[in-house]
């Protein structure tokens, strides 16, 4: 069992998605879905994540206040950097699209200069489709309080299910 981790966690690094490596193939519910200007994939010219698969990626947390709960919560999920460094991509941008088909452009700048996380918990807790999961893009509001303001809470896309990169 280790040894199948420890091939599944390889498949999923940075070194894997430099060397062209497919991704391995979801064992559960997809729950997002990287398209666009990438280079490893899994699918179609696509990159499919389960949570299995996104949990296997290093997590950070931010823990802040929002405009979204009530005080300072903790969210915990894998930086959006280092999941577009897996998947090989090379555009600018980032379109990200939650269930009900808002979207929101993030300049790749974002996510490089800031620790931008894709969180799938929150005070250790799944985030549900009820409670603005499966996905959700966390800015560090919390050590750079300039982020705090309309243009980032707008793209701080809630209930994410897919990402193109352009």
């Amino acid at each position: 069992m280790r040894h199948l981790l420890a091939i599944a966690l390889f498949a999923l690094s940075p070194i894997a998605a430099a060397s062209g490596q497919d991704l391995p193939a979801p064992t559960g519910p997809v729950v997002l879905t990287i398209s666009g200007a990438i280079g490893t994939t899994n699918g179609d010219g696509v990159a499919v994540f389960d949570q299995a698969m996104i949990d296997g990626l290093a997590q950070h947390t931010i823990t802040s206040e929002t405009p979204w709960y009530d005080g300072e919560q903790a969210f915990s999920g894998v930086l959006v950097s280092a999941l577009l460094e897996v998947v090989g991509a090379t555009g600018s941008a980032l379109s990200v699209t939650a269930l009900n088909g808002y979207s929101a452009e993030i300049p790749r700048a974002d996510v490089t200069d800031n620790p931008v996380i894709l969180a799938s918990r929150v005070n250790g807790d799944l985030l549900s489709v009820r409670d603005k999961g499966p996905l959700f893009v966390i800015y560090p509001f919390d050590t750079q309080p300039e982020l705090f303001n309309e243009v980032y809470f707008g793209r701080s896309v809630w209930q994410v299910t897919a990402m193109s990169v352009q």
